[in-house]
């Protein structure tokens, strides 16, 4: 990675710091039912490193496309119950329409150290993929470090992704 000048998960020390990641839940779902979980599997090296040396996670993705705000289908609710059944580590799921509210920040103020929180999906909020600055900034206030885990959407110029 010479020369690239960024810096990865392994330049940072993690222990007692809210870590937001960007992973890439959006794995295909039938009935409520996910039906292939390799991008959950992907993320677990990521996910396991900052566990395990302490850092307090926190999980934003999107899943579909939802047209008209929060729909049932789309949540990432599915997503976090299969990572509690990959992982140690406690995982709660933080259902708020909104991504961010005082219901998510309360949580992550309660967060232990190694555990995790998955967030609902970006995507419920419009401004996500037109990278509006409000969204950002909600993601951004509840973390100390952003980690891009989510290399399938990385092109993507969204609030989850470049403007956290």
């Amino acid at each position: 990675m010479a020369g690239l000048n960024k810096v990865s998960v392994d330049d940072i020390s993690v222990k007692g710091k809210r870590v937001l990641v960007r992973v890439d839940f959006n794995v295909p779902m039938k009935d409520g039912v996910i039906t292939n979980d390799n991008r959950i599997q992907a993320a677990l090296p990521t996910i396991n490193k900052l566990v395990s040396e302490g850092a307090k996670v926190i999980l934003c993705s999107h899943l579909g496309k939802p047209k008209n705000g929060p729909e049932d289908k789309f949540s990432l609710k599915a997503a976090a119950a299969r990572l509690a059944e990959l992982v140690s580590a406690k995982v709660t799921f933080v259902p708020s329409d909104v991504v961010v509210d005082d219901t998510v920040r309360a949580a992550v103020d309660a967060m232990q150290d190694g555990e995790i929180i998955v967030l609902e999906n970006t995507r419920f909020r419009k401004e996500e993929t037109k990278n509006i600055e409000d969204f950002s900034k909600d993601l951004a206030s509840i973390a100390d470090v952003f980690v891009m885990d989510a290399f399938g959407s990385a092109h993507r110029a969204h609030c989850s992704t470049v403007g956290v």
